[in-house]
């Protein structure tokens, strides 16, 4: 048991459990920050002076955390609608993967322009179930042109 307080005292505006499920969708957002003790992330390295920084700084982060939320749940949303999985870190399939997983499955590849010609290299079959869900406009962002 627990106590969940609101300054809201109608109950028709919020009821209970409206604020109950409120409170417990937080895990969601908290989650979404663990990438500032991630070492890679290098937060210590910030140092900002006014508070008009801090501020313009949380602002990008925060829309930053929901252009990440929204492609995992779109990707997410995307697999199971159409029943495709893609393989996790042990190669087995997953259609729950984070946008963490998803933004490391495709580090390494490449795309080269030569004038009105583009190559893609790196690409392999395990891309094609993301690329897919995200739409044709991807699939044609990550699809060679031929010579």
């Amino acid at each position: 048991m627990f106590i969940v307080a609101t300054n809201e005292l109608d109950e028709e505006k919020l009821p209970p459990e409206q604020m109950l499920r409120g409170y417990k969708g937080q895990v969601r957002v908290e989650r979404g920050f663990r990438f500032l003790k991630d070492p890679q992330f290098m937060a210590r390295s910030f140092f900002l002076e006014s508070e008009k920084r801090i501020m313009a700084l949380l602002m990008v982060m925060t829309l930053c955390l929901l252009v990440y939320s929204a492609l995992e749940w779109r990707v997410r949303e995307g697999l199971q609608t159409q029943d495709l999985s893609v393989p996790d870190r042990k190669g087995n399939p997953a259609q729950r993967p984070t946008a963490r997983w998803v933004f490391e499955s495709f580090l390494g590849i490449h795309v080269l322009f030569e004038g009105q010609r583009r190559l893609v290299l790196n690409m392999k079959d395990r891309h094609n179930p993301v690329l897919t869900v995200l739409g044709q406009r991807y699939e044609r962002l990550y699809a060679s042109q031929p010579p």
